[in-house]
């Protein structure tokens, strides 16, 4: 049988490094440290949440890597605006994953995690080979660095992002499965996917959702276990990829609302997970 994962949660990272006694505080080993700050991007603090992970006995599993520049979350302007797709801010978004790699590999965390944006899906678009140069780029510092670069999932197909991890061909590349993503965007379907690029995953977000119900908007996410990825389906047939990485809880909301269904997905999760 393959690794049994661990159970974790997505922490977003703070000026002082504070977040990881959170994640501690709910008994959790492990966390996926996450930022869109670039102000936050300096060694120093990489040093701090390194410091303060093994303080707290919290083991990074990467570093959820955002970018400046506008990001809208949709179907209208989501393909003109997210990740490394649109001309207009590629290069700069290159430059600061790349210094996220470097805050990564300082911090002790193992790989880089992003969203790359709307890939496309023809291999004629003329921006094709554009946008998988750019890729290449990130990961191949982050493999100078020893690191990993995860593509987080929903805003492609599974076959689009298996398209662009064959085209880079780099072999630090990996998938941060969101199966909760792809069922938002519509892209597919998580259960499936697992089919298309499974041996390539290597961390998932623990987290669920809807379908769209129009097309202009995206689905929307619920909490763990009630929504469709169907995880007592999906934990298994992960398992039987011979997944090695952890299960990340993502819960988008915030409060003690948030906390409470953190707490109750640890709960859910060790119930699907095989015994040691």
């Amino acid at each position: 049988m393959s690794k049994i994962p661990e159970i974790g949660v997505l922490s977003n990272l703070v000026p002082d490094a504070s977040n990881l006694k959170t994640v501690a505080d709910f008994g959790l080993p492990c966390a996926q440290v996450c930022s869109w700050d670039k102000n936050l991007c300096t060694l120093d603090l990489a040093r701090k949440v390194k410091k303060d992970a093994a303080a707290y006995g919290v083991r990074l599993t990467a570093f959820w890597s955002g970018y400046t520049g506008p990001a809208a979350w949709n179907f209208t302007r989501g393909p003109v605006t997210l990740g490394l797709v649109p001309v207009t801010y590629r290069q700069m978004r290159i430059e600061q994953l790349k210094n996220w790699a470097d805050f990564a590999a300082e911090a002790g965390a193992p790989a880089i995690i992003t969203h790359c944006g709307f890939l496309p899906e023809n291999m004629t678009d003329p921006e094709f080979e554009g946008v998988a140069v750019a890729i290449q780029e990130v990961a191949q510092h982050c493999k100078n660095l020893g690191l990993g670069f995860w593509f987080e999932t929903g805003q492609e197909t599974p076959v689009t992002l298996l398209r662009f991890i064959e085209t880079v061909g780099l072999d630090n590349l990996g998938i941060n499965l969101d199966p909760a993503n792809l069922l938002l965007y519509g892209k597919g379907n998580p259960i499936d996917a697992l089919y298309v690029f499974g041996k390539y995953v290597r961390a998932i977000h623990a987290k669920d959702g809807m379908p769209p119900t129009n097309g202009t908007s995206l689905g929307h996410e619920v909490k763990v276990g009630t929504g469709y990825v169907r995880y007592p389906e999906f934990i298994p047939a992960l398992l039987a990829c011979g997944f090695e990485g952890d299960l990340t809880i993502e819960r988008e909301i915030s409060g003690e609302q948030q906390n409470k269904d953190i707490r109750d997905t640890i709960a859910y999760l060790k119930g699907l997970l095989p015994s040691a």
